[in-house]
């Protein structure tokens, strides 16, 4: 019997996922949705990137956090319209879900985005399992967190078109082999993106600029 709930949870997941990706298409937006452990710097990440392609690019942010309002205050200072949502009102999820999405979607003048991105809650693995009607998911990876975490947390790697090895301005005071958890990543994923950036310097971050540019542009 709870098999059964879990999998009615999930159905209807998927329905409004299924709803919201209608609604973006329509309105010409394209959905990305950003997650990552905590504390990976996923949110410096997005500062750096909003700085580089608004106003070119019409952006904004769906936030979440189980609790605070402190991400949300720092992308707001990017000019991007932000909507923060915190879970602990709803039981303190560790992920948003497509009907969190839809609600929060309604804070937006959709007719006047080009990008949606969502911050996902930190957590490297309830998001993963969670359509939310977005293009594409990417993840935020630190250096600091080792090698071995794509094969420790697979769904998370394998749902991803990119992934994003933050803080690479602290390798030459760390006992890290990048190129291991390159291969780990492509283990799990062959087809994936895989961008060494550092949040902090800006270093990498063209690369990974002109990949979502190129998202962007081509949604239908």
């Amino acid at each position: 019997m709870e098999i059964k709930v879990v999998r009615k949870v999930l159905d209807v997941n998927e329905t409004i996922a299924k709803q919201n990706r209608k609604m973006f298409a329509e309105k010409k937006i394209f959905v990305l949705n950003m997650m990552s452990s905590p504390g990976a710097g996923k949110t410096t990440v997005l500062e750096k990137t909003l700085a580089h392609i608004m106003p070119e690019i019409r952006s904004a942010v769906i936030v979440g956090d189980i609790c605070t309002t402190n991400d949300a205050d720092r992308l707001a200072k990017t000019g991007a319209p932000v909507v923060q949502v915190n879970t602990d009102e709803f039981g303190g999820d560790c992920h948003l879900a497509a009907h969190v999405i839809a609600k929060a979607a309604e804070g937006f003048d959709l007719d006047a985005l080009d990008l949606l991105i969502v911050e996902n809650v930190g957590n490297l693995v309830c998001p993963a399992e969670f359509d939310i009607g977005e293009d594409a998911r990417a993840v935020v990876l630190s250096v600091t967190e080792g090698e071995d975490k794509p094969v420790k947390y697979p769904l998370m790697f394998r749902v991803c078109e990119a992934a994003l090895l933050n803080k690479t301005d602290l390798l030459p005071h760390l006992d890290y082999d990048i190129k291991t958890t390159i291969e780990n990543i492509c283990q799990v994923n062959s087809d994936i993106s895989v961008f060494e950036v550092s949040a902090k310097t800006e270093d990498g971050f063209g690369p990974w600029l002109d990949w979502l540019r190129r998202r962007v542009e081509q949604k239908p």
